[in-house]
């Protein structure tokens, strides 16, 4: 893999995509994990691609300032579940719990972030499987697998095979916003598009779409300012 290094302080690492479609050259920052992408054409020399990320490394190094902190749960700080921000607190057990508002974590700094993002996995798996089910059933359609994954460029998709795939992390935002993605992907088993007859099904079982919708393209980054692992 192509890579240009902007030495900084600090150092920004510049990953190179060459393509047949690409006509001329472009970055793009990822607000979800900070990734600096180059697209440009297969023949294009490497000297030009360094010199032309050179020339916009303000404006790069502009647009990474811009994404939120990383944060990473610890005993005394918060995390998002269900559109609010709770605390975590030291509790009994081995695992961590939802318990009163807040998730209790067993006594121990190290074990922290596992343990929450496995509660927050099988939460998330729990109730994108009843929403599916929901709505599925509200199509008189069913579905193949379901599976989660921590996802960067999408928040869920459905295969030609009526395979259902979300990202866990939708278990941070309000539940109105995983129900609406829950829907949407189910929609596809009957329409593998996004032409107006797929909007008609997404209506038809989840008529206020359009703010949930919203909400994912402005706040979709919030989600994955939390790290759970090096």
């Amino acid at each position: 893999m192509e890579q240009i290094e902007l030495t900084g302080p600090p150092l920004v690492t510049v990953t190179l995509r060459r393509s047949r479609r690409s006509r001329r050259l472009s970055l793009r920052v990822s607000q979800l994990d900070g990734r600096v992408t180059m697209s440009l054409p297969l023949r294009t020399p490497l000297r030009e691609a360094r010199q032309f990320a050179q020339e916009k490394e303000g404006w790069i190094r502009q647009a990474l300032s811009k994404r939120p902190d990383a944060a990473r749960p610890v005993i005394g700080g918060q995390v998002l579940f269900e559109g609010r921000e709770v605390d975590i607190v030291a509790g009994k057990g081995r695992v961590a719990k939802y318990v009163d508002g807040q998730i209790t974590v067993p006594d121990n700094p190290d074990r922290v972030a596992p343990r929450i993002v496995a509660f927050l996995k099988l939460t998330a798996r729990t109730r994108l499987r009843e929403a599916s089910d929901k709505y599925a059933a509200a199509l008189g359609t069913t579905y193949g697998r379901l599976t989660i994954r921590d996802t960067r460029s999408r928040w869920g998709s459905c295969s030609s095979e009526g395979n259902l795939m979300y990202s866990w992390r939708l278990i941070m935002a309000p539940s109105e916003v995983l129900d609406y993605v829950a829907a949407h992907e189910v929609s596809h088993l009957l329409e593998m598009n996004h032409s107006p007859d797929y909007w008609q099904v997404v209506a038809s079982i989840y008529p206020d779409f359009k703010k949930p919708r919203a909400w994912l393209r402005q706040n979709g980054s919030q989600l994955h300012r939390y790290r759970f692992s090096d």
